[in-house]
């Protein structure tokens, strides 16, 4: 996610970034790129972080992102690079296999920025805000379902499900019943009609979130299947991190938060032995962490750019441990999640 009006890095390559990304000065500190290093930022966007990566270090970095105008939008700061930059059209849950494609595995480091860019959402056509009308879309790619679509198709029961599980809205039924009765009429396809339908039924005070905020969070994530992305790129990133080499993790809700907390103290813990057993069962650790609990971004920051004021930053440094075997990421995700989602289109 990245903020509005940034004024870029001097020296970086391309000049200046269009938007400055959260938490930079931190992800440079835990990502620590190197000369000759080689590094995915999962999560290419308006390029912040790819820019301050090759300004950092005379390194090579891979780009990816689902978003076909962010690519084309890239395609100046790939020829700024002189070589050093490869840009791809691809989802970031496949960073392990695009690596090898392109050969950059192994990796020395792979950054990601979980969720929405600013530039989405300041874009009323995408359909990702409702503080924009537009079209109720919020597909980060140009494939699959649309936000209209899930609105349309599912029941109440599946419609207050994934606005509970994915948005954790307490007002979920409710919210769904409005949509249904509200789609009888006729058809929910502008983000300025869906906001009106949720708030009728959710009453926020001044000072709180829009009541719409958390219906909105929970579609597009289904839409974008983005809790299935990260957990799979959680373990593509652990396939394709060379010994030494780092992960850096940027989130924005808790959701997300959870998942990246739960594969590192997964991928952390030592295993276990007691006196009945005196041979420890399980892999060793595959990552050391680079940071003990979650980097917040500072009250600077927050008061700079209020879109990062969630933020929370994880790191850890691969071990020579091989990759934990059974990489299923249905294990990270919640459990409602599980049993609804993780289709793939």
């Amino acid at each position: 996610m990245t903020t509005d009006g940034g004024a870029g890095l001097p020296g970086a390559a391309g000049g200046p970034a269009r938007h400055l990304p959260v938490m930079l000065a931190e992800v440079l500190a835990h990502l620590a790129p190197k000369d000759a290093g080689h590094y995915v930022d999962g999560t290419f966007g308006a390029g912040g972080y790819t820019r301050a990566i090759l300004a950092a270090a005379d390194c090579r970095v891979l780009a990816i992102d689902r978003d076909d105008s962010a690519i084309a939008a890239g395609a100046a700061l790939v020829a700024a690079a002189g070589g050093r930059l490869t840009l791809v059209h691809d989802r970031f849950s496949r960073l392990d296999a695009v690596a090898a494609e392109h050969g950059f595995a192994p990796l020395d480091g792979v950054v990601l920025d979980i969720g929405v860019s600013s530039m989405q959402l300041d874009e009323a056509e995408r359909g990702f805000s409702f503080r924009r009308d537009g079209p109720l879309d919020m597909r980060m790619g140009s494939d699959g379902p649309s936000a209209a679509d899930l609105v349309a198709g599912l029941d109440e029961a599946e419609l207050a499900h994934v606005i509970w599980s994915l948005g954790e809205e307490r007002q979920s039924r409710a919210i769904a019943r409005a949509i249904v009765k509200a789609r009888t009429d006729a058809p929910i396809t502008r983000t300025a009609q869906l906001a009106e339908i949720v708030a009728r039924v959710v009453w926020s005070k001044p000072g709180e979130v829009h009541p719409a905020t958390r219906t909105f969070q929970a579609l597009r994530i289904a839409v974008n299947e983005e809790l299935n992305e990260l957990g799979a790129a959680l373990v593509a990133a652990e396939a394709a991190l060379r010994p030494g080499g780092h992960l850096v993790v940027v989130t924005f809700h808790s959701l997300e938060d959870r998942i990246v907390k739960t594969f590192l103290a997964n991928r952390t813990k030592a295993p276990s032995a007691s006196r009945h057993m005196p041979q420890a069962e399980g892999p060793a650790p595959s990552f050391r962490l680079l940071a003990k609990g979650a980097v917040e971004p500072g009250p600077e920051e927050v008061a700079r750019n209020p879109r990062s004021r969630s933020a929370k930053l994880r790191a850890a440094e691969r071990t020579d441990t091989p990759a934990h075997p059974g990489g299923d990421v249905r294990g990270l995700l919640p459990a409602p999640f599980v049993q609804r989602q993780g289709r793939r289109r």
